[in-house]
């Protein structure tokens, strides 16, 4: 686990790599070693046929939730918690959809969007990456 030193060093670092052109990142402190690699992809993406000028499928105007950070994604709290979400649920924005444990770290996935969830892109325990997308939702 990082000590809480080592956190507050990390953060620092990190917010001043923001605004730069790095693209990866590299650190490594008491005997813990930790890569990262920017994304151009966003948190979540929206792709709308009208907007492309293209009849696309209506599938297309879905909204994907996207992995905010490189880890293990869990779909409920332990393996004696039901499932935050299941495929049909409907959420709304700030509700939580799952876990990513990276480094005995959990952060919470918490939806930015508001519909009816039509396909979980990853199973239990399953690692991600960076940007993956994790779930479909039919925003109607």
């Amino acid at each position: 686990m990082i000590n809480e030193e080592l956190n507050e060093e990390l953060v620092a670092v990190l917010a001043s790599l923001k605004d730069t052109d790095v693209e990866e990142f590299s650190y490594e402190a008491a005997g813990k070693k930790i890569c990262l690699k920017k994304s151009a992809a966003p948190l979540m993406s929206c792709i709308d046929a009208q907007e492309a000028g293209t009849a696309e499928v209506e599938e297309e105007k879905n909204l994907i939730i996207k992995s905010p950070m490189v880890g293990t994604f869990y779909q409920a709290e332990s393996r004696n918690h039901p499932p935050f979400v299941i495929e049909g649920n409907h959420i709304v924005p700030g509700q939580k959809i799952g876990l990513i444990q990276a480094m005995k770290i959990y952060k919470d996935v918490l939806s930015d969007v508001k519909g009816k969830i039509t396909k979980i892109l990853v199973k239990n325990g399953e690692p991600v990456e960076y940007g993956q997308e994790l779930v479909v939702v039919d925003p109607k």
